[in-house]
């Protein structure tokens, strides 16, 4: 039996091809995802290198994934899509390869049990997708059997490529990828998994935990408290020190104004200057320095230069 290799392609023509390849997906419409790794790390967040330990924990995939690593560091995943149950990818190799990854959706039973172990524990959506949680509630993330991330037998791949592996590096750059891609939004891992990761905070819990009722009665929400609510990054008030205001005619100033405070040190270092200048009245003329006043100083009479005599003529 004969098998039959393509010719080496080189990274310049591959970069070549793609960028063709997308401009032509980009001019038909399609929004185009590439996957940007910088340095050496895939994954920095909780959920990215808990995505990729997973994968890796499987002897079935330990031996295949590292040889995506380096696809997926140099930028050969050139869109990556993912949808409720699905991944789809263009992957740059000897040409532009189509991949498609199916994730069965996480069971009832399983996210079920998920909530109940979880309940109360995590206080706000943001603590949950950004990793800032305790190690019990991170333990029940990853269970491997019972947490949020997919076994092998729930999921199912496909790529364009001649290679008859079940992982090919095409599809192992695609799940490092996913990994990658769940650094900035981790959101996506629940969308993969069809539920809804909203339920893991009971809105109505987390809103009277952070409300408090004003003289009115009504519901109000405390500056600092908002960014767990709603999702936000909120700027924090500069603090203003209750300093006293300086009196006379400078005037009530601002505890936080710089600016009027150099205002009033120039002022008063000219009020001093222009009282320093000012000339001595007659009562604070010492009589000593009155005669000295009063009395002129004579002139100097300048003596006219001697002469010499005239020299007698011969």
């Amino acid at each position: 039996m004969w098998w039959t290799y393509k010719p080496y392609v080189s990274a310049g023509q591959r970069q070549a091809v793609a960028r063709r390849e997308i401009a032509n997906l980009e001019k038909a419409g399609r929004k185009i995802s590439p996957v940007r790794v910088e340095g050496r790390k895939i994954a920095a967040t909780f959920w990215g290198k808990a995505w990729c330990q997973h994968l890796e924990s499987y002897s079935d995939y330990a031996n295949r994934l590292p040889r995506g690593r380096s696809y997926v560091r140099n930028g050969s995943v050139l869109d990556l899509q993912i949808e409720p149950g699905k991944i789809s990818a263009l992957v740059s190799g000897s040409e532009i390869y189509h991949i498609v990854i199916d994730i069965k959706p996480l069971a009832k039973e399983t996210w079920d049990g998920i909530r109940q172990r979880l309940s109360g524990e995590i206080r706000s959506i943001i603590e949950l997708l950004r990793g800032r949680m305790s190690d019990a509630v991170m333990a029940v993330v990853t269970d491997r059997a019972g947490g949020m991330f997919p076994m092998p037998d729930h999921i199912e791949m496909d790529c364009s490529c001649p290679d008859s592996a079940g992982l090919c590096k095409h599809l192992a750059a695609v799940l490092y990828g996913v990994g990658a891609r769940l650094d900035t939004q981790p959101e996506l891992l629940f969308k993969l998994r069809q539920v809804n990761h909203l339920e893991l905070v009971p809105t109505s819990d987390t809103v009277d935990a952070l409300t408090s009722t004003d003289n009115a009665g009504r519901k109000t929400i405390a500056g600092n408290q908002l960014a767990d609510v709603f999702g936000v990054e909120m700027d924090q008030p500069a603090e203003t020190p209750n300093e006293p205001a300086p009196a006379g005619r400078t005037g009530q100033i601002s505890g936080n104004s710089r600016l009027n405070k150099k205002r009033v040190a120039a002022r008063k270092i000219k009020v001093a200057a222009k009282a320093s200048a000012k000339p001595k009245t007659k009562a604070q003329v010492s009589p000593k320095a009155k005669s000295k006043i009063s009395r002129p100083k004579k002139a100097s009479r300048k003596m006219p230069a001697k002469v010499g005599k005239k020299p007698r003529r011969a």
